[in-house]
């Protein structure tokens, strides 16, 4: 594109992307405490989404330039980060499941906020989102195993 992209545009994808950037999955990647224990069919999925995630803010900040902005996102410490390290995987998996759903909803308001934007814009976004919603289903699908499984353990 030559022409510089409408401000909204440019910053409602800056926010989606400083959203990808500063999500609690960024802890759970490969050497994760909280994968040491888990299955592998609950580790498997989220380390995808690990990769999955960081791809797709690779995506957004590549269409952030391609509209003739450098994409700039905002690093952001949170509060509630301080208590993951004392988290055990059946408590993190509702919180990644919360995380997803609001992930979902800020890609649902940014469509809603930029509905005239190009067709690459909606194409990229609509696609996040499909992934997005598919995740969600497999974290609320592996939340439900580890929550059994912790319920059949014998008492340690």
């Amino acid at each position: 594109m030559t022409m510089t992209a409408p401000v909204a545009v440019v910053d409602t994808l800056t926010g989606l992307l400083e959203a990808e950037l500063n999500s609690m999955f960024r802890f759970m990647g490969e050497g994760s405490p909280y994968l040491n224990r888990a299955t592998a069919d609950v580790r498997r999925p989220l380390v995808e989404m690990v990769l999955a995630e960081q791809r797709r803010a690779r995506e957004l900040a590549a269409l952030i330039e391609s509209l003739g902005v450098p994409a700039a996102p905002q690093p952001v410490i949170r509060s509630d980060e301080q208590y993951l390290a004392y988290l055990s995987l059946k408590f993190l998996l509702p919180k990644l499941v919360d995380e997803k759903k609001l992930t979902i909803q800020r890609y649902e308001n940014a469509l809603g906020v930029i509905p005239d934007s190009t067709p690459e814009v909606r194409e990229l976004l609509n696609a996040h989102l499909a992934e997005l919603r598919a995740e969600l289903a497999q974290l609320e699908h592996s939340a439900a195993q580890v929550i059994a499984q912790s319920r059949s353990a014998p008492p340690s």
